[in-house]
């Protein structure tokens, strides 16, 4: 067989497709002016070749913007330890973006502009993964898929049916672990005791 033969024949996988987006990723982060003042971009983390969960943030922080990497700071940790106790593995199960790949001034909410500008290249990673669920992790990544009036603590653990691309994906609101920094109670159906059985939920979904 040639090797053009070869090439035609060879399936191209999940990680070489983002890895191509990744490398083209570079231009479009400059179509909004958060590049001008970034470190590096934050385009994902977890493994595509098998995570069944894309998890959505806000933005990236400091220590995100520091090691181009979603969900390192204190938040992340956070993150980690409710995966762990839910029995999900963050390296295996999930794929995690923002809904911007560069960090705003301050750590302020990005605006409607830079998620536009965004908007492509996160669809192209979900298309890519086609997970069996997504987590619009926090009020900010809600807001950029469900036009709803309700606060995310009202609709928090629902399943519910966004479109990207032309194709319909179940999602899921969870709160945003920054949020649980600010909330230490394990009391029942307090903030933290809420995260669990959502993450529980999902796990048993996939």
């Amino acid at each position: 067989m040639s090797d053009v033969a070869i090439q035609k024949t060879k399936k191209i996988t999940k990680s070489e497709l983002l890895e191509d987006l990744r490398l083209n990723c570079g231009e479009c982060c400059k179509s909004c002016e958060l590049h001008l003042t970034r470190n590096n971009i934050v385009f994902a983390d977890g493994n595509p070749e098998t995570a069944s969960v894309v998890l959505i943030g806000e933005a990236p922080g400091e220590n995100e913007d520091l090691q181009g990497i979603p969900f390192v700071g204190r938040a992340g940790k956070l993150l980690n330890d409710f995966l762990a106790k839910a029995g999900l593995n963050r390296e295996n199960d999930l794929y995690i973006i923002n809904t911007v790949k560069c960090r705003p001034p301050k750590n302020r909410v990005p605006t409607d502009a830079e998620k536009e500008a965004c908007r492509d290249i996160l669809n192209s990673q979900v298309e890519i993964i086609d997970p069996k669920i997504i987590l619009l992790c926090g009020a900010t990544a809600l807001k950029s898929f469900i036009k709803a009036p309700m606060p995310i603590s009202k609709i928090r653990g629902e399943f519910l049916e966004i479109e990207l691309n032309c194709k319909k994906y179940k999602a899921m609101p969870i709160f945003h672990p920054s949020y649980l920094l600010r909330n230490h109670s394990l009391e029942p159906n307090s903030p933290r005791d809420l995260m669990l059985k959502d993450l529980t939920k999902v796990k048993n979904l996939i």
